[in-house]
């Protein structure tokens, strides 16, 4: 990045980094920063090391051009060599944005035809609960299955769940990650 900078006599007011956080939406800490200072005019563009780091979706790609890079900022992606300050460099990112997005999609519709033939096959996809694991690709009852009964029981005869956890952590019983229990409700939508 410095040397991009140093090439193009460009300062830079800081770097900025959204590290470990994926760039399918704008709602990330490093960006909404940067776009801050655009606004504040504590910088005049946003140079960025890959377009893959900055967004993948055509459609936000195409809000953060309409609202920041049409013609107040510009965008300079190092990897791509990019530069919005032309016509021809806001053509080739619209190019390697939908390329993005059509990489993207394809990758999930490959997952999905993979899970889909893993289920008709028979096999199980997805989480493995406590007092169930997965044999011969398979979700069967564990050995700790008669935990689970215990549970519903006590909740069908309307036991709180705070004595359900306590009970369990008296007896000694471990969670599948070998931790206490807690009385919570887990949701699946």
């Amino acid at each position: 990045m410095q040397a991009y900078a140093s090439l193009y006599d460009i300062e830079l007011p800081e770097i900025i980094t959204d590290a470990g956080v994926s760039a399918k939406t704008l709602g990330r800490p490093g960006l909404e920063k940067a776009l801050k200072m655009l606004e504040a005019r504590e910088a005049e563009a946003l140079v960025i090391v890959k377009l893959d780091r900055l967004n993948r979706s055509v459609r936000d790609l195409d809000c953060l051009l309409e609202k920041y890079f049409s013609e107040r900022f510009s965008l300079m992606s190092v990897g791509e060599q990019v530069d919005t300050r032309t016509a021809a460099g806001r053509l080739v990112l619209n190019v390697l944005m939908s390329v993005a997005q059509w990489e993207r999609e394809t990758i999930g519709e490959r997952t999905n035809t993979a899970l889909q033939h893993k289920k008709a096959q028979g096999e199980y996809i997805g989480g493995v609960g406590f007092g169930y694991q997965v044999e011969d690709k398979k979700l069967v009852r564990a050995e700790n299955h008669n935990i689970v009964e215990m549970i519903v029981q006590l909740r069908q005869e309307e036991e709180t769940l705070e004595a359900i956890a306590k009970r369990l952590n008296e007896s000694r019983v471990k969670t599948m990650r070998g931790g206490r229990w807690y009385a919570k409700i887990a949701y699946s939508h």
